[in-house]
């Protein structure tokens, strides 16, 4: 019997002082069997840097022509693609020509910085491409907020991040490895 996806509501408050967004989302995130819930943080995290009334997650590891996480235009083009983790250049080759944008999260740890020397040359003729790295302190960190049902306030100033439950509070400085062209 296959194992099914654990599902998680996530109620966010969202102070985005950088981009001036100011909102309540209420989420429900879907955690693949397979995936950690540090992984499934940085999905979160994304959400968060990115906030819009359309910015969506997807079904995500089942679908092999979507992101995870997308933002689209009432007409169907693609604004935003988010993909995670250390993907490889021509799945992202595949996403910058379908959208406007595209971010990638990358996570890991030691392995980030071997990855992104072996795959910087090829990205940067990607213009539309931007590339986060995420410390493994910053995910160990967010592990700690996980529940199944979860009520996180969102600070962003000054490229900080600011995450809080009730009884949490985690720091959180993206790292730009490439930034749009």
């Amino acid at each position: 019997m296959a194992l099914k996806a654990t599902v998680f509501k996530v109620n966010l408050q969202i102070a985005d002082m950088d981009r001036h967004y100011y909102q309540d989302h209420q989420l429900t995130l879907a955690q693949h069997p397979s995936e950690t819930d540090g992984r499934m943080m940085v999905r979160l995290l994304a959400f968060v840097m990115n906030a819009s009334e359309s910015l969506t997650f997807t079904k995500g590891l089942c679908v092999d022509d979507e992101p995870e996480l997308w933002d689209k235009t009432l007409s169907g083009e693609i604004n935003l693609w988010i993909e995670f983790g250390q993907a490889d250049e021509k799945w992202l080759r595949k996403a910058s020509g379908r959208a406007k944008e595209v971010q990638l999260f990358a996570y890991g740890g030691r392995s980030v910085p071997i990855w992104w020397k072996q795959n910087q040359q090829a990205f940067e003729r990607y213009q539309n491409l931007k590339v986060w790295n995420i410390a493994e302190e910053s995910v160990g960190e967010m592990e700690k907020l996980v529940s199944r049902t979860m009520s996180l306030q969102v600070s962003i100033s000054e490229g900080q991040i600011w995450l809080s439950n009730a009884e949490n509070s985690v720091m959180i400085e993206p790292e730009i490895l490439k930034d749009i062209q």
